[in-house]
């Protein structure tokens, strides 16, 4: 593997369109971890993938006690910063038992999308128009959010992470019955949220807070809504 790394370059790095960095907080040896990106940006991506977006996941970070965390991360993130020169990257903190993890992987999942920013609008117009509280789209084999958007305020910052859970849980019982997830519905007297396959490549989830509103008129704004999307999925990276 270094010798691939080392020798051959030009065909590991030619027309990168994502570089994925992690590193160890409790590595044992931060210093050549840090030459490694180094010469990853400088000899590798600068040279032949200079449009290359950049990600680097400060993994493990739950290892570090809760008082250091933010400025170890600030310290490590300004030092990558100044190696990447005159590349932007973006930087996570990352850990398995939180949320961060997930945080991280959504985000970097939207960003491929290249037209994310009409991925939005389109959500939005949907959610107006159907007096929604929040709509939200799913990748299909990850359950990362791509696409979000929020007419209500929630108190919950973590549900995102928490709702993918439930539903890949649900999906494994599924298969364990030789059964394929389509859709689901969970309603209380608060709220009813209504999960589908909504294209080949994405979930949608709709959440409604009208007493009102009944489950077939949802059904049908989401089977409406689905040929304005199909152009959004087939040009994504997903």
């Amino acid at each position: 593997m270094e010798t691939f790394f080392t020798s051959q370059k030009d065909v590991l790095f030619s027309n990168v369109e994502v570089l994925i960095f992690v590193f160890d907080v409790q590595s044992s040896d931060v210093q050549k971890d840090i030459e490694k990106y180094q010469s990853c940006i400088e000899t590798g991506i600068m040279k032949y993938s200079p449009e290359a977006m950049i990600f680097c996941l400060v993994h493990k970070m739950d290892l570090i006690p809760k008082a250091q965390r933010e400025m170890l991360f600030t310290k490590r993130k300004e030092e990558l910063e100044h190696l990447s020169k005159p590349l932007k990257i973006s930087c996570y903190a990352t850990s398995i038992w939180d949320e961060t993890l997930y945080n991280a992987w959504s985000k970097i999942m939207s960003l491929l999308i290249p037209n994310r920013d009409q991925l939005n609008l389109k959500l939005k117009k949907f959610a107006d128009h159907i007096n929604a509280d929040e709509v939200l789209l799913f990748e299909k084999a990850t359950f990362l959010v791509v696409g979000h958007h929020m007419r209500k305020e929630h108190n919950d910052g973590n549900r995102f992470e928490k709702i993918s859970n439930i539903i890949k849980q649900f999906k494994l019982s599924c298969n364990k019955m030789q059964s394929f997830f389509r859709s689901i519905e969970v309603r209380n007297s608060s709220f009813a949220a209504y999960i589908e396959l909504f294209t080949a490549n994405m979930y949608i989830m709709v959440v409604m807070s009208d007493p009102q509103v009944c489950s077939a008129a949802v059904q049908l704004n989401i089977n409406n809504a689905k040929p304005h999307f199909k152009d959004t999925d087939q040009s994504g990276t997903m």
